[in-house]
């Protein structure tokens, strides 16, 4: 039986970073696995990072859906609810960042406290001198243009 993987991000300004952790979430659910991604709400991010992203959020969820590793892109609810996320994904595994280590908490412990069982997998980083993030992308924008 195919089994449903989830992935989650806020996913502004896409990059390399983005595909190989989508990549390695598809297979963290093994063969014919099916990846279903949920892209964070301008609200919740701004909530999360300080900050609203570049990218509003139909933008992001369109880009997000068009990467061939990706079977459905959707908006998370208002507010991060995680709970109703999980009821309507149904997931088999649950996909974290190499940097969402307080959503990796978060998660494991709403499993905990609902009695649900769902394999939770974090993904390695990779590529250390690649432009793999997009804080580090916006820097190196803004530093090239300053050399101007």
């Amino acid at each position: 039986m195919k089994k449903v993987v989830l992935a989650s991000g806020t996913f502004d300004l896409i990059h390399y970073g983005h595909v190989r952790y989508l990549e390695a979430a598809k297979k963290a659910g093994g063969k014919d696995a099916e990846l279903v991604v949920v892209v964070a709400r301008d609200n919740t991010v701004k909530r999360r990072k300080g900050k609203k992203p570049v990218m509003s959020e139909q933008q992001r969820r369109s880009l997000v859906a068009a990467l061939r590793v990706v079977d459905k892109a959707i908006l998370g609810f208002e507010g991060f609810d995680m709970i109703r996320m999980l009821e309507r994904i149904k997931p088999d595994v649950i996909a974290v960042g190499h940097d969402q280590g307080d959503l990796e908490d978060d998660v494991k412990r709403t499993l905990n406290q609902r009695g649900i069982t769902v394999k939770v997998v974090r993904v390695a980083r990779f590529g250390e001198d690649e432009l793999n993030s997009s804080s580090s992308i916006k820097k190196e924008i803004i530093e090239s243009f300053e050399k101007q």
